[in-house]
């Protein structure tokens, strides 16, 4: 039997899209793409990804069934440092709810707040 990652996708759900894409392309400093949802009923736009390599993809997700909130599931991007993201987060309109912290051999982490309202993380080995 092939092992599987435990997450293979995420969504970060929103209410105002525009908003969320352009505060998430300021914080990573990556482009996110439009997917399509073959059923209609949601707008997404992709964090970049290949679904052959180690990790997860996703995708910030406007839809009637789910909204932004804390609480929910924490959602941790990889960076190579997250202190560099970290300092991008205020200007974006976020806020840094716990700066950078060692998590001891598994590396650092920030705990961040987007402009939705949706609780994230940065993680990094230094």
């Amino acid at each position: 039997m092939t092992k599987m990652n435990a997450v293979g996708w995420f969504d970060i759900y929103v209410d105002d899209l525009k908003r969320a894409v352009a505060f998430y392309e300021t914080v990573l400093g990556h482009k996110l793409e439009e997917i399509v949802d073959p059923t209609g009923q949601s707008q997404m736009m992709s964090f970049p990804a290949d679904m052959n390599a180690y990790g997860a993809g996703g995708a910030l997700t406007k839809s009637q069934h789910a909204g932004p909130g804390i609480g929910g599931t924490i959602v941790y991007f990889s960076t190579k440092d997250c202190a560099v993201e970290e300092k991008r987060v205020a200007d974006a309109g976020g806020q840094v709810v716990r700066p950078k912290f060692s998590i001891g051999e598994f590396g650092w982490v920030t705990l961040c707040q987007d402009i939705e309202g949706n609780m994230f993380g940065l993680s990094s080995m230094q």
